[in-house]
């Protein structure tokens, strides 16, 4: 990865401490194949960390994904200060109509490097990787839309709680769930999932930074659609279809393409919907 890409323009309105961090300082691996020397340590941290919990596919799911479809690209990126590790995280961008999503998947930041302004450029880099497809599939400039899926704070535990305000002070905003009730698909192993009663997605918020719009309020039905249909390509790719057919995961419960959602901070309860136009 060209560390010298790392400018401050990329950083969320609310990162502004992360350019007082000079990027540079760190080095930093762009891992796109599990035979990377580097899969291994990037991929054990982020496992030791999510992995047990089931909000984080399985290695081989993952080593699939980076075989994956040209207009598709998932990558590890692992940050180093000298030896030791001080940021890992994954993210996937996704090649679609009318522009690139960018799925954020996991992110740890080593506790010696936490508010360090670190956090901010690993919420950045992903655009890189978001352009880049976008030269390769022809489309270079077009829009930049990264989308996360955060599970719903229940107080069970603070890090959900941790999660929601840092991704809201960065500046990123919620599609309203009141309007949009997503649900992630199920991570589980298939024999896990035939054991049981059969697929069981999770309902999740989406938190989303339009790269450019940051200032707007709303979003309309038919970008919601255009970035779930992307999050389903990349999931689909690897998941059963008969996982991924299950009724919480139709596209047709979305809001119509014409209909505005509101963009409510991460920790805001959900609003009344915003009437259609």
């Amino acid at each position: 990865m060209d560390v010298a890409l790392l400018t401050p323009d990329l950083l969320a309105p609310g990162d502004g401490k992360s350019a007082d961090l000079d990027p540079t300082q760190f080095t930093w691996s762009q891992i796109r194949s599990c035979e990377d020397p580097h899969f291994e340590t990037a991929f054990s941290a982020l496992w030791l960390e999510f992995g047990a919990t089931h909000e984080m596919e399985s290695r081989d799911v993952l080593a699939a994904r980076m075989r994956g479809a040209s207009r598709l690209r998932y990558e590890i990126l692992l940050v180093r200060a000298g030896a030791e590790i001080a940021a890992v995280r994954d993210h996937t961008a996704i090649a679609c109509e009318g522009g690139i999503i960018v799925h954020l998947s996991h992110v740890l930041v080593a506790p010696a490097w936490r508010r360090s302004g670190l956090a901010g450029w690993m919420r950045a880099a992903p655009i890189l990787t978001a352009r880049e497809l976008a030269v390769a599939t022809g489309t270079p400039g077009c829009s930049v839309t990264l989308a996360g899926e955060m599970e719903y704070d229940d107080g069970s535990d603070p890090r959900m709680a941790l999660r929601l305000l840092a991704y809201g002070r960065a500046g990123y905003l919620k599609i309203d769930p009141q309007t949009v009730r997503y649900h992630q698909p199920d991570f589980r192993p298939p024999n896990v999932i035939d054991a049981s009663r059969g697929a069981q997605p999770l309902p999740f918020q989406l938190i989303v930074r339009r790269v450019g719009r940051e200032h707007e309020r709303s979003i309309s039905g038919g970008e919601v659609r255009r970035i779930v249909r992307a999050l389903h390509a990349m999931y689909g790719a690897q998941f059963r279809a008969q996982d991924m057919a299950h009724p919480a995961l139709n596209l047709a419960l979305l809001p119509g393409d014409h209909a505005e959602i509101a963009l409510i901070p991460p920790t805001a309860a959900a609003s009344s919907p915003i009437p259609p136009h």
